[in-house]
């Protein structure tokens, strides 16, 4: 049996935990790894060309950074031109591939209406199945052509 050791690396004390966590960024900037592991999305795929990025609430949540680290991680993406982030509509991934380009004038259309939530709705929300949803539908066209869909769900606001 070998005598080898390895190590984990540990990051600072958690103040909502009290102790302290691993960290899989050894010996680099938290914002770099955020930046890798979104690039790694967008190159296999995963959020599509001219696709829209999760917002920086869910990217916090995610990766459990602050708002500043999440921002960081952005422009480093920004200044490698593998997204684009348009102020009040958000950061797209690859933007210019397939000919796509958010900064062009065209306006998304937009429809929003009550569904029922199926087995994989109600599972990603903790609902039941039957539950109603509020889906948001948002396509962007250029030239009669379809460039952009995105579907959005929320639970209905209880007031």
């Amino acid at each position: 049996m070998s005598n080898q050791r390895f190590w984990l690396a540990l990051g600072k004390t958690s103040a909502r935990y009290g102790k302290q966590v691993p960290t899989p960024h050894y010996r680099q900037p938290r914002y770099r790894a955020i930046a890798d592991a979104l690039r790694e999305r967008i190159e296999g795929g995963i959020i599509p060309p001219g696709g829209l990025l999760p917002a920086e609430s869910v990217l916090t949540a995610e990766f459990r950074a602050s708002r500043g680290t999440v921002r960081q991680a952005i422009a480093v993406l920004r200044d490698e031109g593998v997204v684009i982030t348009q102020h009040g509509r958000g950061t797209y991934a690859d933007p210019r591939q397939q000919g796509w380009d958010p900064t062009d004038d065209t306006e998304p259309e937009a429809r929003q209406r009550r569904i029922i939530a199926d087995r994989e709705l109600a599972e990603l929300f903790a609902v039941e199945v039957g539950t109603t949803l509020i889906e948001r539908e948002s396509v962007t066209r250029s030239d009669g052509v379809v460039h952009l869909v995105v579907r959005a769900y929320r639970l209905p606001r209880t007031e």
